[in-house]
This record gives structure tokens, sequence and C-alpha cells, in this order.
């Protein structure tokens, strides 16, 4: 079975099953509320996918997020700008598939979800920032997604995730020892289990800046691709209550 996804680009092959002698290209997840997407996201995504050599990222917009407040603009309205960024990058693909989950949307459930669909031999690769890795530990079942897929953490300039690793909950500091690897050949050689970190750019760019910055009448060009800044424009997204 293929990812159940909405390719705004040329359609992506599905993985192959793994012959002899054959290695599978790593399948990219990337989830998040993408209130609104914005550059950081789709450059975590790219570096990810370069410096990884994975065959594609997908990219699933939450619907009901368990760990923070619930988005400003609705769960179509983030799929469509989710849509509307992937335009032109055939690696990218979108997955509506927790938009339309009732209830909340816990990235266990959508990883056991892809696992059937995927099979066990194929590596999937959970992409996050340093950030949000240093807080796995809160995530529900969080331990059973080492079990599910890689994690590659995307650290930014100045943020090393082995420095923090030392002040980090005791539960992840082990797994994080456990399980980090310093090649990316770890991605092929089985389907889940490891943890790498990479480094990428350093983009000061937040979703909670372009929503307060929609509220004080900014303009918000260039920090998201023109389509996104267009579709928050003509329907009035972000225009009060931008902040938490």
């Amino acid at each position: 079975m293929t990812l159940a996804t909405d390719h705004t680009n040329s359609p992506l092959p599905s993985p192959s099953p793994k012959g002899r002698g054959e290695s599978v290209k790593p399948v990219g997840i990337l989830g998040g509320t993408f209130d609104p997407i914005h550059h950081g996201h789709l450059r975590l995504a790219q570096e990810a996918l370069e410096q990884c050599k994975l065959a594609s990222v997908h990219f699933i917009p939450s619907g009901t997020p368990p760990h923070r407040n619930a988005p400003y603009a609705g769960a179509q309205q983030r799929l469509a700008m989710t849509r509307l960024a992937l335009q032109g990058n055939p690696a990218f693909a979108l997955d509506e598939r927790e938009i339309h989950r009732s209830g909340p949307c816990y990235t266990v459930d959508t990883l056991t979800e892809l696992r059937a669909e995927l099979g066990t031999q194929q590596p999937l690769c959970l992409l996050m920032g340093g950030d949000a890795f240093l807080l796995l530990h809160t995530w529900h079942e969080w331990e059973r997604l080492f079990e599910l897929a890689h994690i590659v953490v995307m650290q930014r300039p100045g943020r090393n995730v082995d420095m923090q690793m030392a002040d980090a909950h005791p539960g992840l500091r082990s797994r994080y020892h456990q399980h980090v690897q310093g090649s990316t050949d770890a991605l092929r050689t089985a389907p889940a289990g490891a943890v790498l970190v990479r480094d990428m750019p350093a983009l000061q760019i937040s979703a909670t800046d372009i929503r307060a910055r929609c509220a004080a009448g900014k303009d918000i060009h260039y920090l998201l691709p023109d389509a996104v800044a267009d579709y928050i424009y003509s329907h009035h997204l972000y225009t009060q209550h931008a902040n938490h």
C-alpha cells in the first residue's frame, strides 16, 4: 500500500520491498500544526532529504494536537496552506490522515499506521528540530517511537543536542546514548531504531512571529512561500490574537 497522500506534484513511487543486495531509501515524516507552514519547516525537510538521502518527505498536518493549544487556522486551511507550500518540489508529499482523524493525534499512532502500510522493512525517519527532541519524553508512548522509526534531529547553530543531553530527562538521555549514530548508513541498514543528529542553517522564523506580524498588519512575504502568504491575506488569517 502507499501512503495516504494528496500529491500536489508529480506522483511519488511507493517504496519497493527490500530485495537481496538492494538498499531501500528511507522515507521522511514531518508532522506539525503548520499554523502556518513556513520556510523553516521547508528548509528542515530539504536539509534532511539531502543529508540523509531520503526517498521523499511526507508532511503530515496535525488534526487535534495533544501537546499544545488548538491551532488558530482551521484544519482545512492549514491543509490548503501546506499543499500550496509543497508545490514545485516532487520529493515533498502531503499526507492528510491526521486532519481527518477524530480525537487527539498521536505520532505513535500515525507511525503505526505507516508501518502497517509500508511494511516492516521500509526505513522511516521521523524528522524534528532539537527543541522538539528534548521534549520527546512528554509524548504519548514515546519509547515506542524508537521501534517504529529512526529519529532525525535537525539542530540549529548554537543548539548542540549532544551537549544538551546532559540536562535532559534521564529516560530520554539514556535512550539517546543507546540509539545515537554518527552515519546516515544506519538509516538504511535497519527500518527503525537510530537517532541521527544533523545540522541545518539558522532560520529565525516561527509561526508565532508570523501570526504576530499578521495581527500587527506587517508584511509576511519572504518568511514563507508567496502562495501561502497570499492565501493568508486573502482569507484574513491571523489578524487577531496572534500569540498564545
